[in-house]
């Protein structure tokens, strides 16, 4: 009975929203640990999956405008080649999502070659492959967060350009203020726009589970809307936020900084400041 109400007690603190779910789990599990289960897959599976979406969006980027000549990327084909790169790190980061997700929800606490070892004698290599058929939709959200960044990196860069009028070098990185904002609503637009799909799905796996009849995702956001309007649509939607937008603007921080050094290096000068203060 008492695992009955404290889970009960779950479901009522996840309605009340996010401060109210994590007082509960500090309270119950054993403090500030249960907040960092998984964190070294997570790591692993985040770090590795950024640096392969970037490496195949810069491999296709090329490709494009080698292809067509033409260096100004639209909105569209950014959209198109940011759907290539999520798909194109699927097959390597993938598992190591399922893992983690098994890490964080299992109550036994086994480590990771256990449950790795579960998954393959239970359901195969297709166990670690669950679910990516949501990538058919899910593969949007990177592509628009990073065609949202790079459509309005390239406006600020091109009015940059026109108050110079020609009469110095422009540099065409962001400054770290710029690509921290830019970074952030870049974030928001992609999870405004998709949150529904992805709450639909983990809403579809976590009521009908193993069943053999099952709602699509379109008739589940259906259902939901029916229920509780946009706000049962959006429901949870601040933890995913918090989470998701401070990660981007600090990625795309490092990112562009880290480019700038690159370029330095590359142009055999220590900073952009020093070029531009030789012309």
């Amino acid at each position: 009975m008492a695992r009955k109400q404290l889970k009960q007690r779950y479901i009522d603190a996840a309605g009340e929203g996010m401060l109210s779910y994590a007082s509960l789990m500090f309270q119950n599990e054993g403090g500030i640990a249960p907040f960092y289960s998984g964190v070294g897959t997570s790591a692993i599976q985040s770090a590795t999956e950024k640096a392969l979406y970037f490496f195949a969006y810069t491999f296709f980027k090329n490709g494009y405008v080698n292809i067509t000549g033409d260096s100004s990327i639209g909105a569209l084909p950014n959209l198109i080649l940011g759907c290539m790169a999520e798909w194109a790190h699927l097959p390597i980061t993938l598992p190591i999502d399922c893992v983690t997700t098994a890490i964080q929800t299992d109550d036994k606490n086994r480590g990771a070659f256990v449950l790795m070892g579960n998954i393959l004698s239970e359901k195969g290599i297709g166990g670690f492959y669950k679910g990516i058929q949501a990538y058919v939709v899910l593969c949007l959200k990177p592509a628009i967060q990073y065609t949202v960044y790079e459509q309005v990196k390239q406006i600020v860069i091109t009015a940059r350009r026109l108050q110079a009028h020609g009469k110095a070098v422009v540099d065409d990185s962001l400054s770290a203020a710029e690509a921290f904002f830019l970074g952030m609503f870049a974030r928001i637009v992609a999870t405004m726009l998709t949150y529904p799909y992805l709450r639909a799905k983990v809403l579809l796996q976590s009521t009908y589970g193993n069943a053999k009849v099952k709602p699509t995702i379109p008739q589940m956001i259906a259902e939901q809307l029916s229920k509780g309007g946009l706000h049962s649509v959006y429901q949870g939607i601040g933890p995913e936020l918090t989470r998701g937008v401070f990660s981007a603007a600090l990625m795309m921080m490092v990112k562009e900084r880290i480019g700038v050094v690159v370029r330095a290096l590359i142009d055999g000068q220590s900073t952009p400041q020093k070029r531009e203060g030789n012309n």
